[in-house]
């Protein structure tokens, strides 16, 4: 899905779930390879300018990665209605992420002062596995997570991922967890069903 026709879709659902007269949306798909830079991003975090077209989103954020082989999920919820905590919105994701992860016999866990999800890799050592990004509109929620399974992992060498310079990225397939991205959307979808009752 080219990140454009993604973004006009996503403000016009917005503004439909806001004034009473569309449903709310979890939509999972794929973008070509790009960069987006969240509404924290600084210019010297994009390393390589030229390799991938680059986005400016409203999203929170630093700059992170879209490309095949992550399963990127945008989430359209009215908060309003189910509760106006955008720290805790933001908590579910990354709960409903972690437990789908357990799901793999992968440890996902989070990091005080970063959000997203993080594997241990021992040694002192971490890498970030998922990326939270959201923007809110009058309680209604978009944008969403981006979920490592199979990306070609060189293409974070162009962006500092999420202004972390000290951490790297890697998937479930650099973790040895062969899984199709279909096995991993039924999972999502049931672990998302269990956190957010949609």
């Amino acid at each position: 899905m080219p990140y454009e026709d993604a973004i006009s879709y996503m403000e016009a659902r917005v503004a439909q779930i806001r004034a009473g007269n569309g449903a709310e949306v979890v939509w999972f798909l794929e973008h070509p390879p790009l960069y987006t830079a969240g509404a924290s991003a600084k210019d010297h975090v994009l390393l390589d300018p030229g390799a991938f077209p680059v986005h400016k989103t409203g999203r929170g954020g630093q700059y992170t990665y879209h490309g095949p082989g992550q399963r990127i999920v945008y989430v359209m919820l009215d908060l309003e209605k189910r509760g106006p905590d955008l720290h805790q919105f933001v908590r579910n994701l990354e709960q409903w992420l972690i437990d789908s992860l357990a799901e793999f016999g992968v440890t996902g866990e989070r990091r005080k002062g970063r959000v997203g999800v993080w594997i241990e890799l021992g040694s002192g050592g971490e890498s970030k596995i998922a990326a939270l990004g959201i923007r809110v509109r009058r309680w209604v929620t978009y944008h969403g997570i981006s979920l490592n399974v199979t990306p070609d992992l060189s293409h974070y060498n162009g962006i500092i991922a999420c202004g972390v310079p000290e951490h790297s990225v890697t998937s479930l397939e650099a973790l040895g967890v062969q899984l199709s991205m279909a096995d991993v959307d039924i999972v999502l979808r049931e672990k998302f069903k269990a956190q957010f009752g949609v």
